[in-house]
């Protein structure tokens, strides 16, 4: 059944995507936004007739509930809405099948954006997401408006409706993420194409995400009311799962990106997977600039675990002075990257989230980032300044190196550091897990896949602290400032040499082979030595 739905529901997108096309939006920046939007629109129908039903049994038992429901005077139709609680709450002309039915109507273009508009003021208090000065992004836009021939509008309009009248996804509102990850990939997977540009969406994957997610919360079943953030939090692959890993109704998400199309993604993420109460702390803006969780007192919010895959390159020489400056010492500790002199999109941007991570984790925090793994071995710089705070403050737990192309859209090799402000008396555990994976292609890119046991094997050894030959092992505090900081696993294992006995006999006859060859390689140099010589010679000056 979830495999059925996975494919009705890439059809629906595919769908939608070839009408986008038709009307001359296919690859436009505004086809992201419509496919989004009505995907959304589709989902709160569905959701808001499933948690109808769940209330009234009358509902519940009828054959059609929506016609059922016609019946209701608008007292009790309230009363209903009532206890819906943070979830979508529809009137009855805002219904999916109400639209589908007028579709025949006049402007048809405009009563479905007015609808649109209707349903995102209704439920703005709920679902808004703001920016980092406090101004609220509703959920709709008026769709029909991207298509520049008004005469054309109206068609769109009914096009679009009748594919979302065609399925329903009712079935699916007891999965968890994992399930839908695949699809939010497959609904952003054409606005990436060839590496998608300067400001690409990339996602986390899943398997790295679960890895993350499981070794932060280990075996700790004794979680309740935390805070969960990503500074860089892209469309949520990492909130989700830490979400899961804890329970969505033990722990509350804040977040910060400066991208509006993966803020609209993560609000989406949320609603899909039973966070919707996380949805005001979903700030889209700059973090780093200009920081959105502020306490009361004007200090940094502090939180109890961050995941974090922050963008490693890019260019942000337009307010770098300005986290240079006195004001932002305290949390960008080892200092800001200088500007390149040719290409700034080379700028080491990640260094500066990675330091406003541990200036926000809470003083029993916890946090999983992806670095380049380069960052691991630096041996001067701002990476090694970081990488001594972690030791000589002693809140690092471990480091695990992924295998390489674990992204399919980079080939930078990633490591992921595990900080744990309540390590001051452990060991840190070291991992070089780069050899695992196979490796497969995907479009034009290779990329590496963990299986089930590989994840398993990175998460129980970590969680479990155990120690394998040239796979991890547990070194202390002072064993890695003495190793120059270096995080690097490899530069911790054992050299071991195997000793094989072999008899007189044995030894004296590989003695002469190895002899018989050197001698022949020296006559091979000689010869070479007077050949080059012969050349030399022959050279003259023209």
């Amino acid at each position: 059944m979830d495999l059925e739905f996975k494919r009705k529901t890439e059809e629906l997108i595919d769908n939608l995507k070839a009408i986008c096309g038709s009307y001359g939006l296919g690859n436009d920046g505004n086809e992201f936004k419509i496919i989004t939007q009505v995907f959304l629109y589709k989902f709160m129908n569905d959701k808001f007739g499933y948690e109808i039903k769940q209330l009234d049994e009358r509902l519940k038992q009828a054959k059609n509930w929506e016609q059922e429901i016609q019946s209701y005077s608008d007292n009790d139709y309230e009363m209903l809405l009532l206890q819906l609680g943070n979830n979508a709450k529809l009137q009855r002309e805002q219904y999916l099948s109400a639209m589908f039915n007028r579709q025949n109507e006049a402007d048809f273009a405009k009563l479905l954006d007015d609808t649109l508009i209707n349903i995102a003021n209704d439920n703005n208090d709920i679902f808004s997401v703001k920016t980092e000065t406090g101004a609220k992004v509703q959920l709709f836009d008026r769709l029909s408006n991207f298509i520049t021939d008004p005469s054309k509008r109206d068609d769109f309009a009914r096009a679009i409706i009748s594919k979302l009248f065609e399925f329903n996804f009712e079935q699916a509102f007891t999965q968890k993420y994992d399930y839908f990850a695949t699809i939010f990939e497959y609904l952003i997977k054409d606005y990436n194409k060839d590496g998608g540009g300067k400001y690409a969406e990339y996602y986390t994957p899943h398997a790295v995400a679960r890895i993350m997610a499981n070794i932060l919360i280990g075996k700790d079943n004794d979680i309740s009311n935390v805070t969960c953030y990503d500074p860089s939090a892209g469309s949520g692959t990492l909130l989700m799962s830490i979400a899961h890993a804890i329970g969505e109704d033990k722990c509350t998400i804040y977040s910060q990106d400066i991208s509006q199309k993966s803020s609209s993604m993560l609000r989406l993420n949320l609603i899909l997977n039973n966070l919707v109460h996380s949805i005001p702390n979903i700030i889209q803006g700059n973090t780093l600039s200009d920081p959105y969780h502020i306490e009361d007192n004007g200090n940094l919010k502090k939180f109890d675990y961050i995941v974090s895959n922050p963008p490693f390159k890019l260019d942000f020489s337009d307010y770098r002075d300005k986290l240079d400056s006195e004001a932002y010492k305290a949390r960008f500790f080892a200092g800001i990257p200088k500007i390149p002199n040719k290409d700034k999109d080379k700028m080491s941007i990640y260094l500066c989230f990675l330091q406003h991570i541990i200036y926000s984790l809470d003083k029993k925090g916890k946090a999983a980032v992806v670095v380049p793994t380069g960052f691991i071995t630096a041996q001067s710089g701002i990476e090694k300044k970081i990488r001594e705070k972690l030791i000589d403050e002693k809140m690092l737990k471990g480091v695990v190196s992924m295998p390489s192309n674990i992204f399919a859209t980079t080939g930078t090799n990633v490591s992921v550091l595990f900080i744990d402000r309540t390590n001051a008396d452990g060991k840190v555990l070291l991992m070089d897990a780069s050899k695992l994976g196979e490796k497969v292609k995907e479009g034009k890119n290779q990329k590496t896949v963990l299986s089930e046991e590989e994840e398993n094997r990175i998460i129980n050894t970590f969680n479990e602290q155990k120690e394998e030959d040239d796979f991890s092992i547990l070194v202390s505090y002072d064993d890695i400032k003495n190793k120059n900081y270096s995080f690097s696993a490899g530069q911790y294992f054992d050299v071991k040499i195997e000793y094989i006995d072999i008899t007189q006999e044995e030894f004296d006859a590989k003695m002469n082979s190895y002899k018989a060859n050197l001698k022949e390689y020296f006559n091979q140099s000689r010869k070479l030595e007077n050949e080059i010589q012969k050349q030399l010679e022959l050279l003259k000056y023209e």
